[in-house]
């Protein structure tokens, strides 16, 4: 199945400094970075970020209701490694937002998202909860996960899902419930750091044509504003894995 559309309400971007001591600048996310010989590399992050309305993007056809708050959604995928570190604030006035959940979920190495296993081609086990989940922000508005780089499936670039959510209730079960959904995004790549990836077993043996980043249909190249990351390498190699990061401004109260 593919998604289409960038979501129903198109929200406007208001773009607010923070300023570091004396002097603001703006923070370059997903600029071209300088090609290492062997691992690509994202631009550092400057001294001082942008606080941005974070867009609104589909939901797409995937998202079940019931993920498990967890810092660690591999479940044993195979994959290189990928840690998140997304930090949630208003928009309005850039303060953090603490106990804000934030869930992801995408597909694996091959394109398969769990609970729909076989649409993309591939015949694996199918838990219904692997590579989904999410957690609670801390009191810097930060939320951790790990997770593997996702694939790629018929018509869509690489993406992760997300979604922001406030007031939940945690269960006895391990997931969550109640809350205000404050945003639903996705989250991009870098396109030099993708094609590096791709040529790495499980990756390469997804036989299905890829979609670059330019070619997608929900990617409007809006950079971080539009959820474009900025990875940093955890290694020399690309087989490492990278550190993704990046603000999502919400609209609270």
């Amino acid at each position: 199945m593919t998604e289409t559309g960038a979501g129903t309400n198109p929200i406007g971007r208001r773009t607010v400094l923070i300023a570091t001591g004396t002097t603001a600048a703006v923070l370059a996310v997903g600029a071209a970075a300088p090609e290492a010989p062997t691992t690509p590399t994202a631009s550092p992050a400057a001294a001082a970020a942008v606080c941005t309305l974070t867009k609104e993007m589909t939901e797409g056809p995937y998202y079940l209701d019931g993920a498990l708050v967890r810092a660690d959604v591999t479940e044993g995928k195979a994959g290189i490694p990928l840690k998140l570190a997304l930090t949630v604030v208003n928009d309005s006035t850039c303060a953090v937002i603490p106990n804000a959940l934030v869930e992801i979920w995408h597909c694996d190495a091959l394109g398969e998202y769990s609970g729909y296993v076989g649409n993309n081609g591939h015949s694996e086990p199918d838990d219904g909860t692997f590579l989904r989940g999410g957690v609670l922000t801390n009191s810097s508005g930060l939320a951790n996960i790990t997770t593997i780089y996702p694939g790629w499936y018929r018509g869509r670039c690489v993406h992760i899902h997300v979604k922001v959510h406030t007031g939940v209730t945690l269960t006895s079960n391990g997931s969550f419930t109640g809350g205000q959904e404050l945003h639903t995004g996705q989250l991009f790549i870098d396109e030099t750091i993708t094609t590096a990836v791709a040529k790495i077993s499980p990756y390469s043996t997804n036989t299905v044509t890829r979609t670059t980043l330019a070619q997608d249909s929900i990617y409007d190249d809006g950079g971080a504003a539009s959820g474009l990351m900025t990875l940093a390498a955890l290694g020399s190699s690309t087989s490492s894995g990278y550190t993704g990061t990046l603000t999502l401004g919400v609209q609270q109260g």
